[in-house]
């Protein structure tokens, strides 16, 4: 089931998401509905608290060739355990903050561990887009956007510009 994405500025989108405990059915289909959520968008990546969740939980898919195989990730309690020195500088964008992008500069691999679908332990090494996703995305369970490492002008330009969106989109709506 496609969930609606909140866009910034929502207080949900600042807050530290809870570790998850337990993996249970609702979780899992929570996974499912986010995936066909970041799908139909499109995107490449989703956070739980971008569909209202403050759980901490992913999904990423960042298989973008038009005949490759899709490689859906899940990813309960993500987290970074080792980056790189070397960085890459990748334009991101937002689901939450739609039209806009900045260019960011994050480590260029970053080593991740998180918990699958069906409770076991993962860990595997990212690099290019997919480390800057994971990382995006990771961000997103902090309470963090990618506008938080733009300078406070750009920053707040793109703040005004969704705030205008979301009264259109009310006013839509009506």
């Amino acid at each position: 089931m496609k969930r609606p994405i909140l866009i910034h500025p929502d207080p949900r989108l600042k807050k530290v998401c809870a570790p998850v405990s337990d993996l249970s059915d609702e979780l899992r289909t929570l996974a499912d509905d986010m995936l066909e959520t970041m799908y139909d968008a499109p995107g490449i990546g989703l956070a739980a608290p971008q569909v209202g969740v403050l759980d901490r939980l992913i999904v990423l898919d960042c298989v973008k060739e038009k005949d490759a195989t899709p490689r859906p990730l899940v990813m309960f309690n993500p987290e970074v355990l080792a980056r790189s020195d070397e960085t890459n500088v990748y334009e991101e964008g937002c689901l939450s903050i739609p039209e806009q992008y900045a260019e960011v500069t994050r480590p260029k691999v970053v080593k991740v561990g998180w918990i699958d679908r069906n409770g076991n332990p993962q860990e595997e090494e990212f690099d290019g887009l997919w480390a800057t996703c994971v990382q995006h995305e990771i961000d997103h369970l902090n309470g963090k956007l990618f506008i938080d490492y733009l300078g406070p002008m750009k920053r707040q330009m793109i703040t005004r510009k969704m705030v205008k969106l979301k009264k259109e989109r009310a006013r839509d709506r009506m």
